[in-house]
């Protein structure tokens, strides 16, 4: 990892600032060189903090794109622009990490993943939760057979009442939805990860728009604008796969619920079972007693990447450059972040025509 990576971020917002730019910052090898967005004050401000001193700064992305010195583009715009400016800078001869969900509808994440394959560039979704400690142990539980065959499961993202209230997160038309796919689309990440199974058969969806019209709301960061809620406040679906196996997704920024947990997974196994309540833990019958294990994370002894380093994020950043820099496979493949835009579409779907939906 010695070369030198020249990196392009298109979109200045909340997630570049907090979660790319920082993580991009102490990797040795890697140079932010271009700052792109709509509102061009907030590239000047995220150039002067993150940029090397040539940096230069766009309000069009394809101005950026059409430096040939760059060799990553991060895109970490509205859902809505994820497609066609990961196609573009793809064409362009970029490798591209695009932040999630991987687009709106599986048609435009369709034609990022054929993208990729066209121009041989290297394309990943940011599903930073893949990264945490609790998530590489229970990977490693599942790959080697240690929980047998994963036959339920079910897929946590709910918030009692979390909605965010900055940037187009209410905004249905530039995000494509509410929680589900906001938070909802890490938890099912998480779920297909663990299973490794990328093979839907049905999807029955509902969801909820019940509470996004309320004043009063006692929401974690302030009320929230009842005119300006377009999206879902819940959604829920119900995952069954071509073996048979059926995944529960719930997903919420707001419902009256004190069982609230987020980015998790539970699995059920016919060796043992596992869920990220309260920590890891995982669940078997040995000499004939019940027995609860919980892995001490804090000590190491999982198989992390180079670095010792904590934050998911960085993690990621780090094997995602180390992936474009040693042509190594991404970590989180395009074609499983499309089953998961395929299988978020279809609740909605669901939702809206109240029958399953059917996948050949």
């Amino acid at each position: 990892m010695d070369k030198k990576v020249r990196v392009g971020i298109i979109g200045c917002g909340g997630i570049g600032n907090s979660k790319h730019l920082p993580a991009l910052e102490v990797i040795d090898n890697v140079e932010v060189v271009a700052f792109c967005d709509i509102i061009e004050e907030r590239a000047v401000k995220s150039c002067k903090k993150f940029g090397t001193e040539d940096a230069k700064v766009y309000a069009d992305y394809k101005e950026l794109l059409k430096d040939e010195s760059i060799d990553i583009v991060h895109v970490c715009t509205p859902n809505r622009s994820h497609s066609f400016i990961t196609v573009d800078a793809l064409h362009a001869g970029k490798h591209v990490m695009c932040e999630k969900p991987m687009a709106i509808n599986s048609k435009e994440a369709l034609a990022m993943l054929e993208a990729s394959k066209e121009t041989g560039k290297k394309l990943t979704i940011g599903y930073q939760s893949r990264f945490r400690k609790d998530s590489q142990y229970l990977k490693l539980c599942c790959e080697n057979d240690e929980l047998g065959e994963i036959y339920y499961a079910k897929a946590h993202a709910v918030r009692r009442r979390a909605v965010p209230t900055w940037g187009v997160f209410l905004n249905e038309y530039e995000q494509g939805g509410g929680p589900l796919i906001d938070i909802g689309t890490h938890a099912l990440d998480l779920t297909l990860w663990m299973m490794n199974n990328y093979k839907p058969k049905m999807v029955v969806g509902s969801v909820y728009k019940k509470l996004g019209k309320q004043t009063g709301t006692a929401n974690a960061w302030g009320d929230w604008d009842p005119e300006k809620f377009t999206v879902e406040d819940s959604a829920f679906g119900y995952i069954v796969m071509e073996n048979g196996a059926t995944i529960s997704l719930e997903s919420s920024w707001a419902l009256n619920t004190l069982d609230t947990i987020e980015a998790s997974t539970s699995l059920c196994g016919t060796k043992a079972g596992a869920d990220m309540r309260d920590g890891l833990r995982l669940n078997y019958v040995k000499n004939n007693l019940q027995v609860v294990e919980t892995p001490n994370l804090e000590v190491g002894g999982v198989a992390f990447f180079e670095g010792d380093a904590d934050d998911p994020a960085e993690m990621e950043c780090r094997a995602w450059i180390d992936a474009v820099v040693n042509d190594k496979e991404v970590v989180t493949k395009p074609e499983q972040a499309y089953v998961v835009t395929q299988i978020l579409e279809a609740i909605y779907e669901s939702a809206e025509t109240g029958k399953p939906v059917m996948f050949e």
